[in-house]
């Protein structure tokens, strides 16, 4: 089949996406999976079995949609959750379970990485992962032979390739913009810090090798495709593309992968990414370097928690529907609290709402503890409560945006993709009067990371000697409908209101985290 396969491991859905490797704007379909992490032992995990399980529901949804079973694609392309720990033997067996990016249990080595590496290494990041498990003396250290992201490890199932795109490695490992490869100065370091731990070995050694978008990333291999689909209708064969984590996918929907460009995430985790025209001057703890799936630079404002507990809200009023004798589908649910929160106050009326499911290191949490809180002088209506909630969604955001504001950073577009986007001029609206800056919207916004995946394994198979963004303007973008809000000075200053208020509030949230 002349088609090319996107698939994402998102923290709520997996999905798939089938692109024309000639047209990729045209979806020919679309598949999913819902599934959910679990705390277990006090660990964000996912079980590797319900990887596989759900990789397959995802694909026999999409293979339903067509007319006949695929037997081949053109291409494929794997994303996933970026960040994260997970540690394999030399026989390619799990060592421990797969820690998520979810995890805020690496403080101490985090904080002692980033002072000897002298750049921020973020609590989820691989290698943070790794030097904890080092500090804790855990048993498994010794046995490590490869460490890889989650997007690795299904690539690395699939064609046999121990591989990483840069945009996901960037997020185990610092990479240096100027080889497109880890940090050999900070390799170097590494090695001497947790010589002992390491026996000899490199890090670098341990970690999958790191490639450009572009690059050849292996075949589907007769084991793949049998993972795949187990009803053997699927052949082995298919070009990969690297393997990327979902900030790179994100960049790649929404054409943001050149300098002065950027992108916000929003799903269970939030997050922006900024293409940088030069380096920052200093470190900032808000902010990760990771870079684009073609190894520029980038600022990452990474927050933990995204649209989860809005989605929660949403299933309340969803479930107050149905026994009031009305029954309403999510969409609707959504559309109509999305519509109610446009007639609330600029400032939410005083109203306040924390979505701190898991802890938010921006926010300086641990832990996290939904809060809803309101003074007596509040105006308590539905249209504030859901402004107040969709704040809540950019509000750790915000505080991570601010820090790039006093640096200078310029931007000539902020693009939004999820599913949150889809009531159109709502969650867009209130992220330009977050942000301060123009917002726009694809067509493409709601299927997200898959689509993006498949773009790349779209640019992978076309042999084109364009750039990346060459490519994507070109080839992908030319003829897209995009849909640009700016900010209103009236959410502006609410927003700026809020925020305040947020950022006081941040105690009760420590104090509930403290005390339940």
């Amino acid at each position: 089949m002349n088609a090319v396969l996107g698939i994402e491991l998102g923290s709520t859905r997996i999905k798939a996406c089938l692109i024309d490797p000639d047209d990729p704007t045209t979806v020919l379909a679309v598949g999913s999976h819902e599934w959910e992490n679990e705390f277990t032992d006090r660990v964000w995990t996912y079980p590797l079995d319900a990887v596989w399980s759900g990789l397959q529901a995802a694909y026999a949804d999409l293979v339903a949609g067509l007319d006949a079973k695929p037997t081949t694609f053109a291409a494929i392309g794997v994303s996933a959750m970026m960040h994260g720990y997970l540690a394999f033997d030399a026989d390619g067996e799990l060592l421990v379970p797969f820690r998520t990016w979810r995890n805020t249990s690496t403080g101490p080595a985090a904080a002692e990485l980033t002072s000897l590496f002298g750049t921020n290494i973020p609590l989820r990041w691989s290698i943070a992962h790794f030097h904890q498990a080092v500090l804790d003396g855990e048993a498994h250290v010794p046995d490590v032979g490869l460490l890889t992201t989650l997007a690795g490890y299904v690539h690395w199932r699939l064609t046999g390739q121990a591989v990483l795109g840069v945009g996901d490695a960037s997020g185990m490992f610092p990479i240096d913009s100027a080889t497109g490869d880890y940090d050999a100065r900070l390799v170097g370091l590494f090695d001497r810090l947790d010589s002992a731990a390491l026996g000899g070995r490199s890090i670098a050694a341990m970690l999958p090798r790191v490639l450009p978008a572009g690059a050849d990333a292996g075949r589907l291999t007769p084991e793949g495709a049998a993972l795949l689909d187990p009803t053997g209708a699927l052949q082995p064969g298919a070009i990969a593309c690297p393997p990327e984590g979902d900030a790179g996918t994100g960049m790649v929907a929404t054409n943001a992968v050149t300098p002065r460009t950027g992108n916000v995430s929003a799903g269970t985790s939030i997050f922006a990414m900024v293409v940088l025209e030069r380096p920052l001057t200093r470190v900032h703890h808000e902010l990760d370097l990771v870079t684009t799936p073609a190894g520029d630079l980038v600022a990452m404002v990474h927050c933990n928690n995204g649209a989860s507990e809005l989605a929660a809200w949403a299933g309340m009023f969803r479930r107050f529907a149905t026994a009031s004798g009305t029954p309403l589908s999510d969409d609707e649910v959504f559309a109509a609290l999305f519509r109610e929160a446009l007639d609330g106050e600029a400032d939410a009326g005083g109203l306040l709402a924390y979505n701190h499911l898991a802890g938010e290191p921006i926010a300086g949490l641990d832990e996290g503890r939904p809060l809803f809180v309101r003074t007596p002088d509040s105006r308590f209506t539905l249209a504030n409560v859901m402004r107040a909630q969709l704040y809540g969604v950019f509000g750790t955001l915000a505080l991570g945006m601010r820090v790039l504001d006093g640096e200078g950073v310029q931007l000539d577009r902020m693009f939004a993709h999820g599913g949150m986007f889809r009531t159109a001029g709502v969650a867009q609206r209130f992220l330009a009067g977050a942000l301060d800056a123009p917002v726009a919207v694809g067509e493409t916004a709601s299927e997200g990371g898959a689509w993006g995946i498949a773009v790349l394994a779209a640019y992978a198979a076309s042999g084109a000697g364009d750039s990346l963004g060459v490519y994507l303007d070109h080839r992908v973008f030319a003829g897209a409908e995009i849909v640009t809000v700016d900010p209103d000075p009236a959410d502006v200053a609410g927003f700026a209101t809020y925020l305040d208020r947020y950022r006081a509030g941040l105690a009760v949230e420590a104090a509930a985290v403290s005390a339940l």
